[in-house]
């Protein structure tokens, strides 16, 4: 699929912004299934300097100040890429899945040591028996890891509830285990706190999801909206990525954009503020397939 995604995101402020500095991940990952053509990110009113480099994980990231005071601040980022659609691993053919936790300790490799930092607690996401107990019930001795992952994927589609209204973007997983209802963030904090409850490395995804109106309705053009999921990491195959929010393993419908921790190491727009008082914040996304 060849995509074209429009994220632009509008801050108006009650009162002038004297100074403000700002991060930006809004540039698409190159992947093997993935392949950027080409991002741009516009800002009003425009910074006189502004910096692109990399972050721990290997996100493209811009920063950039504003010196001058304003009452808006708009960020867009325009990005045209190729996403393929991936064989799936063999999920009966992975390992079991508790042998995972065992081939971590000790073992000095590259590979190794990058998924080991996925296993421990994080500001947004922490470990725990009640999450561990409900992982266990996809997790029964010998059940290899990953046909494992992809139940725990359905079960928490199945009993967990989409609805905006219901969290935050600061709500943490175990408020969102007891109230059951929240948005993709929280399914994918949820999953990765189940898996890292049983010593398992998993890590948080954010990006995009191509949507499809419902028959004989167009696209609403600014419509969509960025999405998150998580991966697991299966050694002898590497990181594979699930969807519990819509209970699949991703294809060339999901756009990746970052990867961390949490939310919080892949936030889109990040930024420390010198007045403003309180803001309005708009955000539209067009992830429009273009062949």
């Amino acid at each position: 699929m060849i995509y074209r995604v429009c994220h632009r995101t509008t801050y108006h402020y009650e009162d002038p912004v004297s100074v403000s500095h700002h991060v930006v991940r809004l540039t698409p990952r190159n992947l093997p299934k993935q392949t950027c053509r080409g991002s741009h990110i516009s800002l009003l009113p425009a910074p006189t300097v502004t910096s692109a480099h990399f972050d721990y994980f290997g996100n493209t990231l811009l920063s950039f100040a504003l010196h001058e005071p304003h009452d808006c601040l708009i960020v867009e980022a325009n990005s045209d890429l190729e996403v393929n659609a991936i064989e799936s691993p063999d999920f009966s053919g992975s390992p079991p899945w508790e042998t995972v936790p065992e081939s971590l300790a000790g073992n000095p490799s590259d590979e190794v040591l990058n998924a080991y930092q996925f296993v421990f607690d994080t500001q947004r996401v922490r470990s725990s028996p009640e999450l561990a107990a409900y992982a266990r019930e996809s997790f029964p001795e010998g059940r290899p890891l990953l046909a494992a992952v992809l139940d725990l994927t359905r079960r928490i589609h199945q009993d967990f509830r989409f609805d905006k209204e219901a969290t935050e973007v600061t709500t943490p997983v175990q408020t969102f285990f007891e109230k059951r209802r929240g948005v993709c963030q929280d399914f994918a904090h949820l999953q990765i706190g189940c898996m890292r409850s049983l010593g398992l490395p998993a890590r948080y995804v954010s990006g995009y999801l191509r949507t499809i109106p419902p028959p004989g309705h167009p696209r609403l053009v600014g419509g969509d909206a960025s999405h998150a999921w998580c991966s697991a990491w299966c050694p002898g195959t590497g990181w594979v990525d699930f969807d519990p929010t819509n209970n699949c393993a991703p294809s060339d419908g999901h756009i990746t954009v970052a990867w961390g921790r949490d939310y919080s190491d892949v936030s889109p727009i990040y930024g420390v503020l010198l007045g403003g008082a309180k803001h309005n914040l708009q955000v539209e996304v067009d992830v429009m397939p273009l062949a």
